[in-house]
């Protein structure tokens, strides 16, 4: 292993104790919810800076795929470090003097990862990941005490998006990135693992609107939405298959992304339970408030 996979695995591990302590002490559904709208919010903003533009390269050397390694080092930040962070800010309603606290070490963070040579910058610099954490963290405090209560309609169609996107999300990118289990070939880059990277954002994307209109939508029977889920699935995969676009690379690529929809849809159910009620403590509802 490189000397410069430690610095991202450490850093990766202090992130996660410092959610797991966050999660420990609250035990709200809505403190996950939070920590994935975090997460989704971040995944937007990297897909338009990052994947469509070229931004910046991590330089983990975890796997022999220069853009995918990257990847892994873009899910240490996206996925584990920045929305850390942001739970706590908002969890706890902390104040602008935390805030800069924490934009001021992550700008130390990433000077010293480029310092180290672990992390290049192109066209993006320091100070404007401290303008946009100077917008995002006040943003996602703002967001928390508004999630708490009660929601219907579209503010519950986007704060289900926002909670789903990273499951999508990181369940597409996970199996091509570490195992190069498919190839998306749209035609707009002419690396393969940008084009499947760039193809990989629209599909996660289409799979939670999906899954978050069909949430929406008062079924009489409940298997309904999970079969209309498939066959909207089956659809796709065949029309992309034999558009040339998706090119699948290991026998159970197909089966995992026809079945994966099926467990953000559960989970989905579960969350827009707890949006539409409010905050509660668990996962499910005290029997004395099951209806």
């Amino acid at each position: 292993m490189s000397s410069n996979s430690y610095w991202y695995l450490g850093l990766s591990f202090i992130s996660i104790v410092l959610q797991v302590i966050v999660f420990h002490r609250k035990r709200s559904v809505h403190t996950y919810m939070q920590f994935l709208i975090g997460v989704e919010l971040l995944y937007i903003f990297e897909a338009v800076i990052y994947i469509f533009n070229g931004s910046y390269e991590y330089h983990p050397k975890l796997l022999s795929n220069r853009y995918y390694d990257s990847h892994l080092g873009a899910i240490t930040s996206n996925l584990i470090s920045i929305p850390s962070l942001a739970l706590i800010l908002s969890v706890y309603q902390l104040g602008w003097f935390w805030i800069v606290g924490f934009i001021a070490l992550l700008a130390g963070i990433e000077w010293l990862f480029v310092e180290l040579r672990i992390y290049t910058l192109y066209w993006w610099r320091i100070g404007y990941t401290s303008l946009g954490l100077l917008l995002y963290f006040p943003l996602i405090k703002i967001i928390y005490p508004w999630m708490l209560k009660a929601k219907k309609g579209g503010s519950r169609a986007l704060l289900l998006c926002l909670c789903l996107g990273p499951i999508s999300g990181t369940i597409q990118f996970l199996p091509f990135i570490l195992f190069s289990s498919r190839v998306y070939r749209p035609g707009w880059f002419s690396d393969p693992a940008y084009d499947t990277s760039a193809f990989g954002i629209v599909y996660y994307l289409s799979i939670v609107l999906i899954t978050t209109l069909l949430l929406m939508v008062n079924w009489k029977y409940r298997w309904i939405k999970y079969a209309c889920l498939e066959i909207i699935l089956l659809f796709v995969t065949v029309l992309l298959k034999q558009s040339g676009i998706l090119i699948s690379q290991i026998w159970w690529d197909v089966y995992l992304y026809l079945l994966f929809p099926l467990l953000i849809l559960i989970i989905g159910e579960v969350f827009g339970k707890h949006l539409a009620r409010g905050e509660s403590r668990g996962f499910w509802p005290r029997s004395s408030e099951r209806t």
